[in-house]
């Protein structure tokens, strides 16, 4: 197979961990058969010093002409973030990259690796062998509903407008539903509908949506309970399909479930199989450049990338596989408690998958 891939290295210890996912790919493409190129392409810092902004028009153009993209992580250093090279760089480059692709559905899997349980914030017990997926519905919802400032009594108050469409919703349940069908067929809803009426039309939608996935169990929970029951018993839950910021927040709880961000890729996607597949952790900039940075977050996205954007269940598989090999062989970053560099685990990890 051919195809194109638009890489944005970004910020920080993205460049890194990128050329480890970059090295790994062309592995797969040896391996199997492939042809897959990569076409570097700016932005946040990168693309200011170049261009005079965070997402510039070139950029925009080359994921334009690319199947999907790999991300790395945007964001500078905390005490700088004032500055014209940083300020709103985050939210100009991700939600531009959003918006420009209509990239309305987010995945994150939340998987605990064989090995891995102990930096879970709960015992062992509860977590091994934890495997969920979280569908977050991403550019509509309280985030882009209307915002307003007014004086209410005489003092100030402020208005938050949260607006669902029909459409919006199914298309964010079907994605849920149809990830349940390569899963374990188990869905959960996760909403507030005893109290807002948006989720009332989430649940009216799921009820539909439901009638043409009929091997998928689907059950209905409050967001409430959710979180609780994601923090109590995560082996439960399969795939959670939910509303924008409800998914931010339970994405982040299952995040701190896991236990390190370092392990957790994510998927956006659009109706037409395009994707912008991220790590789930930050630019760390205090790490940047010392060679110490876990590439598992960057090169399991990529497996993601595989797998959704190119339906090659087989190559993301292997990634996956020989991941956990170098584990299971003590090749290990120095944040899992091992000793390998970042280009070392690399090299650790294509060994395997060689």
């Amino acid at each position: 197979m051919k195809g194109s891939i638009a890489v944005i290295a970004g910020d920080g210890i993205g460049p890194e961990i990128m050329k480890s996912a970059v090295a790994v790919l062309d592995v797969v493409n040896k391996k199997f058969g492939h042809e897959f190129a990569t076409t570097e392409a700016l932005a946040s810092s990168a693309a200011y010093d170049k261009y005079g902004v965070h997402l510039p028009p070139e950029t925009i153009a080359t994921c334009e002409k690319s199947d999907a993209i790999l991300f790395g992580a945007v964001g500078g250093p905390v005490n700088d973030q004032e500055s014209p090279r940083w300020k709103d760089a985050e939210k100009n480059v991700i939600l531009g990259l959003r918006k420009h692709f209509d990239l309305f559905a987010n995945l994150r899997p939340l998987k605990v690796w064989p090995g891995t349980e102990v930096f879970s914030t709960l015992r062992p017990e509860f977590i091994t062998g934890m495997d969920v997926l979280i569908v977050r519905e991403l550019v509509s919802g309280i985030y882009f509903g209307a915002r307003e400032r007014f004086e209410q009594n005489g003092k100030p108050a402020a208005r938050d407008t949260s607006v669902y469409a029909w459409d919006e919703i199914e298309r964010a349940l079907r994605v849920g539903f149809e990830a349940a069908m390569m899963r374990k067929k188990r869905l959960t809803v996760v909403d507030k509908a005893n109290v807002l009426e948006t989720s009332r039309l989430w649940r009216e939608v799921a009820r539909e949506v439901a009638k043409d996935f009929p091997e998928v169990q689907m059950e209905f929970m409050f967001v409430d309970n959710a979180a609780m029951q994601l923090a109590r018993a995560p082996l439960a839950f399969d795939v959670i399909v939910t509303e924008n910021m409800f998914g931010d927040i339970l994405s982040d709880l299952g995040g701190a479930i896991v236990g390190s961000l370092g392990l957790l890729p994510s998927a956006s996607l659009n109706g037409k199989k395009f994707g912008l597949y991220e790590p789930s952790h930050g630019s760390a900039p205090d790490i940047a450049g010392k060679g110490v940075a876990n590439p598992t977050a960057q090169i399991l996205s990529l497996a993601l990338l595989l797998r959704y954007t190119y339906g090659l269940e087989k190559e993301a598989a292997a990634i996956e596989s020989a991941i956990q090999s170098a584990w299971k062989a003590g090749e290990k970053t120095r944040d899992l408690g091992g000793t390998l560099s970042t280009e070392e685990f690399t090299t650790a990890v294509v060994k395997c998958l060689a």
